[in-house]
């Protein structure tokens, strides 16, 4: 027996006791980042999330697509504007986010899961009106267009989806509860909301980093375990800062919702899922 027999054996052997615990549990997964435009990492995460399902984990994918939509308004010659991080979306920016995000990614993801042998279902936040939202109103005072924040969900659809056998596959576009209009919303906070409602055991945010770092660009400073109660502190030390205090406190809000763990994953590593979910090593910063 070659030594690498010997060690896919002893990975499987680590794994059992983890799929064991997992087993019959939801766990919601957003994608985004890095792994959306690399070819490699876009195969990894398809197949993470179809070996989840075969183990029966029941994975939810949720998804933006932030290059899509942009590739999709420089077609059409128009700049994309964004203001205070945030995507400006006026009507035609709308309709261009909810073809790109509903249509091409959604179902190009739905088409790649079914082709690797997994079963998939591709939802939005229309159906069944799954993420309702009103027209953000930010405290800043400016005008982000149609932009939502979100203020339920119902997760019947995604659950029916997993009861029928499928990887649910959720593109953030948003209902109008208070207009007859759509609403393009934040992916992270969509991914949370959605992981409080349905009772998740994890909730995963794939970034560009290797997770939350005490220094800066060194990523031998990843700090593995927060805390909730933590964050503010680290946000005073500016630990936590920029692009990552969303995502931080969108997994603090899912763990004082009801979610047992969040964790902030580095998607530039194929199948740091998998890692995190099925071995002793783990990945990237998790918060509890």
């Amino acid at each position: 027996m070659t030594n690498n027999n010997m060690e896919r054996a002893q990975t499987l052997v680590e794994a059992l006791p983890y799929i064991q615990k997992f087993t019959g549990k939801v766990v919601v997964i957003k994608y985004g980042g890095n792994a959306m435009i690399s070819p490699e990492l876009f195969e990894a995460v398809i197949e993470d999330m179809i070996l989840l399902q075969l183990v029966g984990i029941h994975a939810v994918l949720v998804h933006g697509g932030g290059p899509e939509i942009n590739e999709m308004l420089d077609k059409l010659g128009k700049k994309s504007r964004f203001v205070n991080g945030l995507r400006y979306t006026d009507a035609e920016t709308m309709d261009v986010v909810q073809s790109v995000l509903c249509g091409k990614v959604n179902k190009d993801l739905v088409s790649t899961i079914v082709r690797k042998g997994g079963s998939a279902i591709g939802l939005c936040g229309l159906d069944g009106k799954l993420l309702e939202a009103i027209k953000m109103d930010a405290d800043d005072g400016e005008d982000y267009g149609y932009v939502g924040e979100i203020t339920n969900v119902n997760p019947e659809v995604v659950l029916q989806a997993i009861d029928d056998g499928h990887i649910p596959v959720v593109a953030t576009v948003a209902f109008g509860v208070d207009a007859q209009t759509p609403y393009n919303v934040n992916a992270d906070t969509a991914a949370a909301r959605l992981a409080i409602a349905l009772g998740a055991e994890k909730l995963i945010l794939l970034t560009n980093t290797r997770g939350v770092l005490r220094v800066k660009d060194e990523e031998e400073t990843l700090i593995k375990l927060i805390r909730a109660d933590e964050i503010e502190g680290l946000k005073e030390k500016n630990i936590v800062a920029g692009g990552m205090i969303p995502k931080v406190e969108c997994c603090a809000a899912a763990v004082k919702g009801g979610v047992r763990r969040t964790h902030i994953l580095d998607g530039r590593i194929p199948h740091s899922i998998l890692i995190e979910m099925l071995t002793d090593e783990g990945a990237g910063t998790m918060i509890y």
